[in-house]
């Protein structure tokens, strides 16, 4: 079999941190309009929006310990 011709593009730099960030506002912003619409939509949505900012929430703290985020220096 032979091998691959090209080579592999070189992985891009992302901030995750960021990202996840991001996702977070978005699930906040969704589980405000399901607050806001009341019992017009099923209860599910509301606790999907709910536990999905807890995973991310849990998700930058693996993060930190991982050492993907910047550790916050103390001011002096």
């Amino acid at each position: 079999m032979p091998g691959p011709t090209k080579q592999a593009p070189p992985p891009l730099q992302v901030d995750t941190a960021r990202v996840v960030l991001a996702g977070i506002a978005l699930w906040a912003v969704a589980l405000v309009v399901l607050l806001l619409l009341g019992d017009r939509v099923d209860r599910m949505w509301t606790w999907t929006c709910v536990a999905a900012i807890g995973l991310a929430v849990l998700g930058l703290g693996v993060m930190r310990l991982q050492g993907q985020l910047p550790r916050r220096h103390p001011r002096d």
